[in-house]
């Protein structure tokens, strides 16, 4: 069973940084598409970044680019998101997840297979 282990989240103000790690359990990690995405209270679950199985190809959500970067240990079995200049709307939940599939690591949250519980990431001003 594949066990996705997210730490790293708490609170932090505007301007600030924060890194969440995902820790996996030991499967094909490095032959999979890892993302994180991100949920705010009362809307949906949205991408934030993805990642390629051999970590050389990355995936940002627009909006996020130049914010936010994604990047994987293969040997370690660990996914990390380095947050830096967050804003009051980064605030939500972070979710790490896998893709059974090696390609099209830029699915929607639906094309995810295996999800952590979530850390949460509080922004004040």
């Amino acid at each position: 069973q594949v066990q996705l282990t997210e730490s790293g989240g708490g609170s932090a103000q505007a301007g600030g940084s924060l890194r969440l790690s995902c820790a996996a359990s030991t499967y094909a990690f490095s032959t999979s598409c890892m993302g994180w995405f991100r949920q705010a209270p009362g809307k949906e679950r949205e991408g934030v970044a993805a990642i390629a199985p051999g970590g050389g190809i990355t995936y940002y959500v627009d909006s996020l680019k130049g914010r936010f970067t994604i990047s994987r240990d293969n040997d370690k079995n660990m996914l990390y998101l380095q947050m830096n200049s967050l804003k009051p709307e980064d605030t939500a939940m972070y979710y790490c997840a896998a893709r059974a599939l090696s390609s099209n690591c830029r699915g929607s949250p639906t094309e995810y297979n295996y999800w952590g519980q979530g850390t949460q990431v509080t922004v004040s001003s």
